[in-house]
Formats: structure tokens, sequence, C-alpha cells
């Protein structure tokens, strides 16, 4: 499957991290958030740090240019999710938040989308079990910061299909990432 439009569903830091990195290796991205307030702080934030990379010299400005014009923003998940092939979700750790974005994922996004999660304190599995399709979920663990650190993990559950890991591993490639996939590890009470 060819990625070429990815929603970031959060834009707190590690959201706005990855919409940077998203609309610089040529992907639509939409970035979505609740808060308005929010959204608009790191869209300023996405220019700032072009801005900075042109005025250091490692991105020429028509790059800057191509990625901020692939860059939108949404005020609902439903928008923001609708095209995308890739939806990376970026919200806190907290099970119910989880459980109702992947129930709205899998209501109203486009057929064969990938759903990821950059959770790190919950068991991907605990909120992926109610979608339909969860071969297509997965873990992707972006390291701080997010911007200077090549490598990333893929975090495959015990149902992620072989399609949605390299899919997913073609985006990191392109954003610059080296990968490790690794299997989720079973959570223990």
């Amino acid at each position: 499957m060819e990625i070429k439009t990815i929603a970031v569903i959060g834009a707190g830091l590690v959201g706005r991290g990855i919409a940077y990195a998203a609309a610089s290796s040529g992907h639509e991205t939409v970035l979505e958030d609740i808060s308005s307030r929010l959204l608009a702080e790191a869209v300023a934030w996405i220019r700032r740090s072009f801005e900075e990379e042109v005025a250091s010299g490692k991105v020429e400005p028509c790059a800057r240019d191509k990625a901020l014009s692939l860059t939108t923003t949404a005020g609902d998940v439903k928008d923001a999710i609708r095209d995308a092939e890739l939806i990376i979700e970026t919200v806190p750790d907290e099970l119910e938040m989880k459980l109702e974005l992947f129930t709205i994922f899998d209501k109203f996004a486009k057929s064969g989308a990938i759903f990821a999660s950059t959770a790190t304190s919950l068991s991907i599995t605990d909120f992926t079990d109610i979608v339909v399709f969860r071969e297509r979920c997965i873990g992707m663990h972006f390291f701080e910061p997010l911007l200077r650190t090549k490598q990333m993990e893929l975090v495959r559950t015990a149902y992620t299909s072989e399609e949605t890991v390299a899919a997913c591993r073609e985006v990191a490639r392109r954003m610059g990432k080296e990968v490790a996939v690794v299997n989720e590890e079973p959570q223990t009470v």
C-alpha cells in the first residue's frame, strides 16, 4: 500500500514533530487537535522549525515551501482522517481516549487505512481489539528529540500484517528514520 496522506491526531510536541516529518518527506499531512489554541501553536512551531532549518542551510527554501503547502489542519477527527492512508494518534496514554479514537477511526477512515498509535504505557492490543481490521493496527514510537533522532520503533501486535509493517517502514524511511520492528510484549498484571 502506498501512503500518500497522513493524518496526525493530537498537536502536542510529538504530534507536531510527526507532522513536520511527514510533510518534510513529501506526504500530504493533516494535523488535528480539539484545541484550536494548541493547533495554532503547532502550526507556528512547524513554520518556525522550517525557518530554522532554512537559516542553518539544512533545508532549501523550495523544500520548505513544498512541505508547508502539504500541511493542513482540521478541528475534527472525522475530517482529518477522511482521505488518509495512515492515521497516527499521539494523544495522552489514557485507555478510554484511545478506545474512543479507534472507534472513530474504524467507522470513518477510508477503506484500507492503517491505524497507528504512539502509546508507550498501554498495550496497543487493548485498544485495537475493538476494530474490524486489527491487521492494520501498529505502534509507532518516535524518539525524542523527534527531528534529530534517526531511530524509531514499529510495534507489531499479534495481528499486525506484514503489509502494514512494510507500509509504515517505508513512511519511516522517507522520514529519514532507521526502523526497528519489535513485537508487542504481553502485559503482566
